[in-house]
């Protein structure tokens, strides 16, 4: 007899959707991320489409979906480290890593401050440092904080040792999950921005990626969202986007990411809103602003402080007399090559699917960029970014069609 209950891999936005479709049609779901809290990338963004909320808004729901279904039991700090049997009947090893803090809401900020050790944040792509222990916003889920040991200094295990709600001495689990079906809402991430030094890349203070942009305008961000310019936290006055940062090009991504453009245009009204007298100039190969974002499109460029430029931008540097950012770009209509000075640069990295270079334990084809392809006849299917680049909506709807077949497959259909 087929197991009638579902692994969802990846907490992200496809994961949760596709946890609660199942979930709140009745069957028992385990959801696995391997970050300390749910969310996925849309918990790291200051506002996303198709309503401009703010993360909090939209994620919130989840979380209280997911709180009120017992039947979605859901694991952080886990990953599937083993996959045995077939089709209706699997046999799903997960390794749990320890959060070293009790099961509940207790406000360990105090304690926090009282720490020294540090390491960088990769929640902040690198723009802050953070603490030993850590709760990455506010509006977390699960609301725990973390203890990472790798920061800590002798004086702060001594005193995370002395907080009740901590035990330095928690260690990893091996839990084993009897699943009939397995739906993979890994996600994406961000493509290495370090791999394009023509643009600057990990060497320019004050050329960042998209991702760390909207981290900048976060309210929880580093800043408490304030657009400033990494290096001296001035407010920029001339702000460049170079699009297609890495994609379309067979170096690196050779496809199109979607959602990147939107994105752009997104930030650059943060800019806007922010600073009414700052120029904004976008660089494009093609501007591609699919369906309902195409009036969205209209409207931010409609703004006579911002320009979009049909042009491939060649190379980024840095001005040899201080943090502004020369790009060097040729104008496709005009054909005319320019040297342009900047504030700040932002690139328009791609959307690289997680599993180019972190694996699963599962016999599922894959394309040469990382995206997962088939898998259906073993009971095993694919939501959201782990498919194919998706904007939120797409995302969900994406989840909700690997709910459904999923559904399908243990209950015989």
């Amino acid at each position: 007899m087929a197991n009638t209950s579902i692994l969802v891999v990846g907490g992200g936005f496809a994961g949760m959707t596709a946890a609660l479709e199942a979930a709140e049609l009745g069957h028992e779901v385990y959801l696995v991320e391997k970050a300390p809290y749910l969310g996925g990338r849309v918990m790291q963004l200051n506002k996303y489409f198709p309503k401009f909320c703010p993360p909090s808004c939209g994620l919130e729901i989840q979380y209280q979906r997911i709180k009120n279904n017992p039947l979605v039991k859901f694991f952080t700090l886990a990953e599937v480290v083993q996959v045995d049997g077939n089709k209706g009947n699997y046999t799903v090893t997960i390794r749990v890593r320890p959060r070293h803090t009790a099961p509940n809401s207790v406000d360990l900020s105090a304690l926090v401050k009282d720490l020294t050790g540090e390491t960088v944040s990769s929640f902040e792509f690198g723009l802050a440092r953070r603490k030993g222990l850590y709760l990455d916003v506010p509006f977390a889920f699960p609301q725990r904080y973390v203890v990472d040991k790798t920061c800590l200094t002798d004086a702060d295990k001594a005193k995370l040792a002395a907080c009740p709600s901590i035990d330095l001495t928690e260690e990893e689990k091996l839990i084993p999950l009897q699943v009939g079906a397995i739906v993979v809402a890994t996600g994406w991430q961000p493509y290495d921005v370090t791999r394009l030094s023509n643009l600057g890349a990990g060497t320019i203070k004050n050329c960042i990626s998209n991702m760390q942009m909207e981290r900048l305008a976060s309210p929880y961000g580093p800043t408490q969202g304030k657009i400033v310019r990494p290096s001296d936290g001035r407010a920029p006055k001339k702000v460049a986007f170079v699009q297609c940062a890495g994609s379309r090009d067979e170096n690196h991504l050779s496809y199109c990411s979607y959602i990147c453009c939107a994105a752009s245009l997104k930030q650059a009204q943060y800019v806007r809103e922010q600073y009414p007298d700052a120029q904004i100039t976008i660089y494009y190969i093609d501007l591609r602003t699919p369906g309902r974002y195409d009036t969205f499109a209209r409207k931010v460029l409609a703004d006579p402080k911002v320009q979009a430029i049909k042009g491939k931008v060649a190379a980024v540097a840095q001005d040899k007399a201080g943090d502004d950012v020369w790009v060097t770009v040729e104008d496709a209509v005009s054909g005319a090559k320019s040297v342009e000075r900047f504030d700040l640069v932002v690139l328009a990295t791609g959307m690289q699917p997680s599993l180019a270079t972190q694996k699963l334990p599962l016999n599922v084809a894959m394309d040469e960029e990382g995206f997962l392809v088939g898998g259906e006849e073993q009971g095993i299917f694919v939501a959201g970014c782990a498919k194919q680049p998706l904007d939120v909506m797409k995302t969900a709807q994406s989840a909700t069609a690997a709910a459904m077949k999923a559904i399908q497959t243990v209950r015989g259909r």
